[in-house]
């Protein structure tokens, strides 16, 4: 697929765009892109899949066991890039959301870029991601950020996040159906809903609400601010 990014001049997200909760945040950041620029050269990526992590409540997130020296990105402010080696073989670019002492965090886990940046590995890859960058400030010019050309999918799929081993169930990866960049599903889709007219917050829940009492999951959820 031809890359959709425009090359108009690109501006970051506000942080307040990263405040909400993480399953709130990582469907509005398909279609959003990723700005990446070193050596005199800028970089753009289209996310198109995402996964949230709910932080204490979520037992794969790894702010589960609290606040560490290695999850300290993730309790602090909303909007910074939280980098960690995965399997000793790749990097992986997340963003932390909720207000600062909250921890959440969204997984950017496809993009299409200069070819189909296909999985975390990819991605990172792709677009020269590395430690060096964990705690990026993502809502200021530099040399990683995020930002909006306004285009959006169509459509958001939401399904069941993939390779993990805890809390596999929870439907929190939403992705852009269809589209080549995104990781083999794997799992099936759990719901759609139009990106393009967002669903109230209280509309979202129910859904939720809906997914996880229909596969017989019970779980706590984190305080959603201005939810």
């Amino acid at each position: 697929m031809a890359s959709t990014c425009k090359a108009a001049g690109m501006r970051p997200l506000p942080r307040s765009f990263f405040l909400p909760a993480p399953d709130l945040v990582a469907p509005a950041l398909l279609g959003k892109l990723i700005v990446r620029r070193a050596r005199g050269r800028e970089t753009r990526a289209r996310i198109v899949e995402t996964e949230a992590y709910l932080g204490r409540n979520d037992a794969a997130a790894h702010a589960a066991h609290g606040l560490t020296p290695r999850t300290a990105v993730l309790f602090g402010e909303p909007g910074r890039a939280y980098i960690y080696l995965a399997y000793g073989l790749h990097w992986c670019l997340n963003v932390s959301t909720l207000p600062a002492g909250e921890a959440g965090g969204v997984l950017v886990r496809a993009a299409e870029g200069e070819g189909a940046l296909r999985g975390p590995g990819r991605l990172t890859r792709g677009l020269a991601i590395g430690a060096e960058l964990n705690g990026c400030d993502l809502t200021r010019p530099g040399p990683l950020f995020f930002a909006d050309d306004g285009w959006r999918p169509a459509t958001i799929a939401v399904s069941a996040r993939i390779g993990i081993t805890q809390a596999a169930e929870l439907p929190y990866r939403y992705f852009v159906e269809g589209h080549a960049a995104v990781s083999a599903p794997r799992t099936p889709v759990l719901a759609r809903f139009p990106a393009a007219s967002p669903i109230a917050r209280k509309a979202r829940r129910q859904l939720y609400s809906g997914i996880l009492h229909g596969h017989g999951i019970r779980t706590s959820r984190p305080r959603q601010p201005g939810a």
